[in-house]
């Protein structure tokens, strides 16, 4: 009897007594034994065997048990030892507040203590057999470079806090191919880890996400490189944005789409197109093999609408579109993506003075315009706003014919000329030659100042080239035509006014709209005198006609000869 092989469970024939304690557990033995009895016959060699693997079962060992029995914050488990084992309910899971277990689950058990208690139960453990099972798990996939599966719990420092079973630690170099600067973000998240420290004894995990997303990410270009190469149709994912492109992940190779092949259309930066994370199919423009590289095409798939746009925008054709850009110079406008077309500043509106295109237009406006011309080689089409409005030139000419005499205001005084209000829009010049007979003056400032009203006669309209041209001067006859005889060499004229003076000659009026030039050597008979210094304008003296010039409408006079 002392011998473990001639204990009585073995002897053919008989039933082991069941166990009672309160009468909780008889009934299991009767139904095992009945079971037993019914589907098959243990043979002696197999029961001597069983009893050998039960007497093996040591404390501190994990075994296989089967709850066998279920009380009120208990389960009974048959460990294939002589004596069923207890393990407490708050051991298991919980579904709703309540253990997840049920009578017949098999479940792996820790043993604590073959010593019966005095319920004549074995003490068991499910929470060190389930700890004491993930770190053999987690030294399996150590030693065989194996992947465990985690939730990321928290931000700790240096990196993050890892659930694996246990706890783990993922320092922030190994979260990801690229630094991440949030990592809380990823808190909750479920990865694929790689073990890349290991130490039991000081509870010690080190894992690497990294490794992981290389080992993928290399299997991946693999793949595409397979089926990488000039011409090709890929599908992609965005990955990274940047003023001139984005960066497509085709799969462990990334490719540059720049933004100038991203659409036929005006774009001003990539993230009005994209965003991380897209997904995108696109077209291999080029590949170099030995450094990887990849020019990538989005607006290739696509047909250039360029290709018929003289057919569908033929000069003359009115079409609508949204100003997309304001210049200097013009404003550009989109009739559809890809093909914009440009209206010069000049071409925006007949009688308005545009300083800038903003002055009229804002970008987003949807505005009418005529094609005035279109160049499909140079992908160029000339537009015109103000060709949709009837063209008030066309009416000057009935309204204001040759002689007609005006009265405006001078808007705008130049080198060769003053510009004179018409109307609202509309401004006549009158040029330099046309402003007096006499001419005799440095610039028209010193005759006009802006603002103020003068007479003009009408002398031309020019239609097709928006031309108005005015004279002053034609107000009266020319007077070299009749050239009074006072005014003839020899002749003294008494009470001149002085007009104008500078340090070499001075102009003095002689008769309505003639002037004559006083050099400064005719001040007197001394000789030269700086003119600013003895005369000042509205000054009268009498003064002598010594020369005249016809052809350049000159009189020469002298005081110093009187």
């Amino acid at each position: 009897m002392g011998d473990a092989r001639s204990r009585w469970p073995f002897q053919s024939g008989l039933k082991r007594p069941a166990r009672t304690n309160g009468g909780a557990l008889g009934p299991r033995y009767e139904q095992r034994m009945s079971e037993t009895n019914t589907h098959e016959e243990l043979s002696f060699g197999a029961l001597l065997e069983q009893s050998f693997q039960k007497e093996e079962t040591r404390e501190g060992d994990i075994v296989k048990g089967t709850i066998v029995a279920l009380r009120k914050d208990q389960a009974i488990i048959d460990f294939g030892f002589k004596s069923e084992g207890v393990v407490n309910l708050d051991e298991f899971p919980k579904t709703d507040g309540k253990p997840k277990v049920a009578v017949g689950d098999i479940i792996d058990v820790y043993v604590e203590s073959k010593r019966e208690n005095v319920d004549g139960l074995c003490v068991l453990s499910k929470e060190k057999a389930d700890r004491m099972k993930i770190w053999d798990d987690i030294q399996k996939a150590y030693d065989s470079e194996a992947t465990v599966d985690g939730v990321i719990t928290a931000r700790v420092k240096g990196g993050l806090q890892v659930d694996i079973g246990v706890k783990a630690f993922l320092p922030g170099s190994q979260v990801d191919l690229r630094p991440i600067r949030n990592l809380d973000k990823l808190i909750g998240e479920t990865h694929r880890f790689k073990v890349i420290k290991f130490n039991k004894r000081r509870n010690n995990i080190v894992l690497s996400r990294r490794l992981v997303l290389e080992q993928e990410r290399e299997s991946k270009k693999q793949e595409t490189l397979a089926k990488l190469h000039e011409g090709a149709i890929l599908d992609g994912q965005v990955k990274n944005i940047t003023e001139y492109g984005a960066f497509i992940d085709l799969g462990g190779i990334d490719g540059l789409l720049h933004i100038t092949d991203m659409s036929w259309g005006r774009l001003n930066h990539p993230s009005d197109m994209f965003k991380v994370g897209d997904d995108v199919r696109v077209k291999v423009l080029k590949f170099d093999a030995t450094t990887e590289r990849v020019s990538l095409g989005l607006k290739q798939i696509q047909d250039d609408p360029w290709i018929e746009a003289d057919k569908k925008y033929p000069k003359g054709q009115v079409v609508n579109g949204t100003v997309v850009s304001l210049t200097d110079y013009g404003a550009f406008i989109e009739l559809e993506p890809g093909i914009e077309g440009l209206v010069h500043i000049t071409e925006m509106s007949w009688t308005k003075r545009v300083k800038h295109p903003s002055k009229l237009y804002s970008i987003g406006d949807e505005v009418t315009a005529m094609v005035l011309d279109i160049d499909i080689s140079q992908k160029r089409i000339s537009l015109g706003i103000k060709q949709t409005e009837p063209n008030p030139w066309t009416l000057l000419s009935k309204k204001y014919p040759v002689g007609t005499v005006i009265a405006g205001p001078i808007r705008n005084i130049t080198d060769f000329g003053v510009f004179v209000e018409v109307e609202e829009g509309i401004d006549g010049l009158v040029h330099v030659s046309d402003i007096s007979w006499s001419g005799r003056y440095k610039h028209p400032s010193d005759i006009f100042q802006s603002e103020i009203e003068v007479e003009a006669v009408v002398l031309n309209i020019d239609v097709e080239n928006e031309r108005f041209s005015l004279g002053i001067k034609q107000l009266t006859d020319d007077p070299w035509r009749a050239m009074p005889d006072e005014l003839l060499p020899g002749n003294v004229l008494e009470q001149c006014r002085a007009l104008r003076i500078d340090r070499e000659q001075a102009l003095f009026e002689l008769a309505p709209g003639i002037e004559g030039v006083l050099p400064a050597e005719e001040w007197s008979s001394e000789g030269f005198a700086d003119l600013t210094q003895v005369l000042n304008p509205g000054d009268v003296h009498d003064l002598k006609v010594y020369e005249v010039d016809s052809e350049q409408h000159v009189i020469y006079v002298s005081r110093g000869r009187v």
